[in-house]
């Protein structure tokens, strides 16, 4: 028997005797506190002297004889218990250090200084609010483990004080986002994650059924085309943060299912966009790192606006020495890139090809902010042409510290043309390409009502946060990232590294 399900028999006898004296903590409902161990810290003087009630985790207990030390967490801190037997009598002293380390209690008691100096509350009551029938990793090593640091995510919680930091952080920015885009007029929807038909992206969807109405519905890959059909209603500025799914692998830049940024504004176009892009990257990296410089992975970033901009076929020309601008068809280009280090290119189309030279030669180089510029039409299903150079869009993606961060673009809003796109992605689906674009008839007769010029964009909020708070990856800034199924899973926890 293992060490973790010796202390666990051990815990469950305990609260067994508890129950049976009428004692059953887990019958308690609430409990009053008057402040948080922060605020104990930071208004000592004010508060020194002053009867608190105080509630969170047992992380320490030591035993002196008639008195005890003990460590106290919630959110905010931790902060010393000095208990006596004088306090709490002979029954309750021994009940208080029979206590296990996780349990969860209320304090009551006076606001002191020990006499070496740290703020402790000396305890007059002590109430067991939740008994934890699990013991702790080892408090000075926690969960070292990656994969089990993300698998026991809220034992990884409750032992690293940096993966608490991190999520916290997270969502200190998500409502700085908000923030910035109601102060620029943007409102808020929530739009469709069940829908008859995807789209917004080259994704692959994960696909459900529901019962009663008997038909297929998509998890959505992006919001994007319900939003547009808000302007074609009225909307002038709108936006949605919601998660999105999308079924493709897991890695350290991946996880399934993510929140997505967008954002379109009526008679706004890509430079706006831009605008709107610089605003968000510099406000969220004031809200987490206190101003425009950050850290990530070994690069000092500065992302005050403006960004550099960057041409997409030039930089791939220049990197590679290809100019797809002069390639029109898959099989030129796959020719043209034959002696690049590209992997295996036999079933690459034009498109597939230049995003492996981006991704290969240019998007490393990337580490200030920059807007790649430019895209290709025949990549870019729904971004508007260049009346003069038909075959290029008014599209461009942000990039920092070589992460891909935002896609944007002034808005398609021709229904025409825009049958016209979504026809050649029905064909390259037909031909192969899983991730193309399907047709959607109700969005194409919602442009046909009329949809004002605007600009659009996404970004990625798991990606923004990454960069901001220096992750090594993805999971580090999701509470609960998705992992492989294991063999026991729902059972013991691998004795916690304890």
């Amino acid at each position: 028997m293992s060490d973790q399900t010796d202390q666990r028999t051990v815990r469950l006898n305990k609260l067994q005797a508890l129950c049976e004296r009428g004692d059953d903590p887990f019958a308690r409902t609430g409990y009053e506190r008057t402040h948080s161990m922060g605020e104990l810290t930071e208004r000592f003087e004010e508060l020194d002297g002053q009867s608190v009630a105080i509630a969170g985790r047992l992380t320490a207990l030591r035993e002196h004889g008639k008195s005890a030390f003990a460590d106290l967490a919630d959110v905010t801190g931790e902060v010393q218990l000095f208990m006596r037997q004088n306090n709490l009598g002979e029954d309750g002293l021994k009940a208080f250090v029979d206590l296990d380390l996780g349990d969860i209690i209320g304090v009551t008691g006076t606001l002191m200084r020990t006499r070496s100096g740290e703020v402790s509350v000396e305890g007059m009551e002590v109430t067991l609010l939740a008994k934890a029938l699990r013991p702790l990793p080892e408090k000075f090593h926690g969960l070292k483990d990656p994969e089990l640091r993300y698998r026991r995510r809220y034992v990884d919680l409750i032992v690293n004080p940096d993966s608490r930091r991190m999520l916290e952080a997270r969502s200190r920015m998500i409502s700085r986002l908000r923030r910035t885009l109601e102060a620029r007029g943007f409102m808020e929807f929530q739009t469709p994650i069940l829908q008859p038909i995807y789209g917004g992206a080259n994704a692959r969807p994960f696909t459900t059924h529901h019962n009663a109405l008997d038909m297929t519905l998509y998890m959505r890959i992006a919001p994007e085309l319900y939003l547009k059909r808000l302007l074609v209603g009225g909307f002038e500025q709108v936006y949605e943060l919601g998660q999105c799914f999308r079924n493709e692998g897991v890695d350290a830049r991946h996880n399934p299912e993510f929140m997505l940024l967008e954002a379109y504004q009526a008679y706004g176009d890509w430079e706006d966009m831009m605008e709107l892009m610089e605003a968000i990257v510099f406000e969220a990296a004031d809200e987490v790192c206190g101003g425009p410089m950050l850290s990530y992975r070994g690069h000092e970033i500065d992302v005050t606006p403006p960004f550099r901009r960057l041409k997409l076929l030039d930089a791939v020309a220049e990197a590679t020495g290809v100019d797809f601008a002069s390639l029109a068809t898959d099989e030129e280009a796959r020719a043209a890139c034959s002696e690049l280090d590209l992997g295996n290119t036999e079933a690459d189309s034009w498109g597939g090809l230049l995003e492996k030279c981006f991704d290969r030669y240019v998007q490393p180089e990337l580490i200030q902010p920059t807007f790649v510029t430019e895209y290709p039409t025949r990549i870019s299903p729904l971004a508007k042409a260049m009346p003069d150079r038909p075959d290029t869009t008014f599209r461009f993606e942000l990039f920092i510290g070589t992460e891909e961060c935002g896609n944007a673009f002034s808005e398609l809003n021709d229904p025409l043309d825009q049958r016209a796109r979504f026809e050649q992605q029905v064909a390259a689906k037909a031909a192969g390409d899983e991730e193309a674009h399907p047709l959607d008839e109700d969005f194409i007769a919602a442009l046909e009502y009329g949809m004002p010029p605007a600009g659009g964009m996404g970004m990625g909020v798991g990606r923004l946060a990454m960069l901001l708070l220096d992750a090594p990856n993805f999971r580090e800034v999701l509470a609960f990232p998705l992992l492989k199924s294991q063999a026991g899973d729902a059972v013991e926890a691998e004795d916690d590294e304890s």
